[in-house]
This record gives C-alpha cells, sequence and structure tokens, in this order.
C-alpha cells in the first residue's frame, strides 16, 4: 500500500469542505458551479461540474483493505464536528441527527438530517440544505476501506480513493478535522430565521 498519498498531498482543486458545501453553495448560486466538485470525488447532486479524472490506482480500492463495518463507521463519526475551509457538519449520536452550516461569498446556508452508516463501508449525510432561496434536500455518502490500520477514503460514486488517516496519524490527515468540539449547533441557531410567536384573536382586536 505504500505510494498512497493523503489529501494534502494529492494535486487536485478544492477541499473537503466542498463535498458537503457544494450542496449548500449551489442552492444559493441557484447555477452550475464550475469547479467546485471537491476533491476527492463530486457530490451526488445536481448542478455541480465533474471532479477531474482519477488515476487507475486511484479508482481502484486500495490492495490488502476491506470496507469498514458501521460499527467502525460510528465510532468515528459519531458526536464529532467535521471542520471545512467554509463551515462545519457535526454527526451527534443522539436520533444519528446531522447538522451543518456554510458561509461563502455566494451566501449562508445551514443543514439539518441524519447520517448513516453501513456495512458496506459508506457514511452517508442526508439533510435538507436551507438558505436564502428555499429548502433543498441533499445527499453525500463516502466509501471508506481500512488495511494495516490505515483508513481510506473515496467520495461515492466516483471519487478517487486517498488516505483519510493513517495508521501512525499523521498532521495532515483528513481526520484530523474531526474533532469533539461542537463547532455546529450555535452557528445555525443564529442562522436560523427567528419565529415570532402567533397572537391571538382577542389581542389582535384589542390593538384595532
Amino acid at each position: 500500500m505504500s505510494g498512497w498519498r493523503s489529501k494534502a498531498g494529492r494535486s487536485r482543486s478544492g477541499s473537503t469542505s466542498l463535498a458537503l458545501a457544494v450542496v449548500a453553495a449551489s442552492t444559493i448560486a441557484g447555477v452550475t458551479m464550475a469547479g467546485a466538485a471537491s476533491a476527492p470525488g463530486r457530490p451526488a447532486t445536481a448542478n455541480t461540474a465533474t471532479a477531474p479524472a482519477a488515476s487507475a490506482s486511484e479508482a481502484s480500492p486500495p490492495a490488502g483493505t476491506i470496507p469498514m463495518a458501521a460499527s467502525e463507521l460510528y465510532l468515528l463519526y459519531r458526536n464529532k464536528s467535521w471542520q471545512w475551509a467554509d463551515g462545519a457538519g457535526r454527526m451527534a449520536d443522539e436520533d444519528r441527527r446531522f447538522t451543518a452550516w456554510v458561509e461563502s461569498d455566494k451566501g449562508k446556508s445551514w443543514a439539518e438530517g441524519r447520517w448513516l452508516v453501513t456495512d458496506a463501508g459508506t457514511m452517508c449525510l442526508k439533510a435538507d440544505w436551507h438558505s436564502a432561496e428555499g429548502v433543498f434536500p441533499g445527499k453525500t455518502c463516502f466509501a471508506h476501506r481500512i488495511g494495516d490500520g490505515t483508513i481510506y477514503q473515496r467520495q461515492v460514486p466516483d471519487g478517487a480513493w486517498y488516505v483519510f488517516r493513517h495508521a501512525d496519524g499523521r498532521a495532515d490527515d483528513e481526520a484530523k478535522k474531526l474533532v469533539s468540539a461542537d463547532l455546529v449547533t450555535d452557528h445555525i441557531d443564529s442562522l436560523k430565521p427567528v419565529r415570532r410567536p402567533k397572537q391571538s384573536p382577542m389581542k389582535q382586536q384589542s390593538r384595532k
């Protein structure tokens, strides 16, 4: 399994944040976003650009690896915030709740939904993204394989495999961006519109 690189060591444009943020950003922009697809892969959503093609080695599962079990993915992501360049997403243990926010020059967006794991090594983030233009459903999935303690990840369906976490845990591992601190709840609360309480007919009449 030598020769495999972390995402930071691979020459691809974009960032992991765009793998999820493109869902929100595309709804904010309302148009196709050229170059918005993340490294690695392309979100399974409409109005996104195609990511650069993976090399032959990156397109095939790493040799000597097996899909991660749902229990392993659960321990990897539960109660963690995933830091992105333009926001963050959080995978809460309670009800497998997924929340996220994104802020860019295109606008602001926030999401609420669920995160799901399978024994096929897949972790999916399914949520409704809220922006000034409305509410839009989105789903992004990542495949995971493990071998000799190293975790590999790619974005489904056609992302390139890369080292998500080295066995010895390196500083540039994408997994280092999974932190226990809640980087989402307070932020999306500030983005949600204020809901004013409805007044009873009696109070409305008294004002006349």
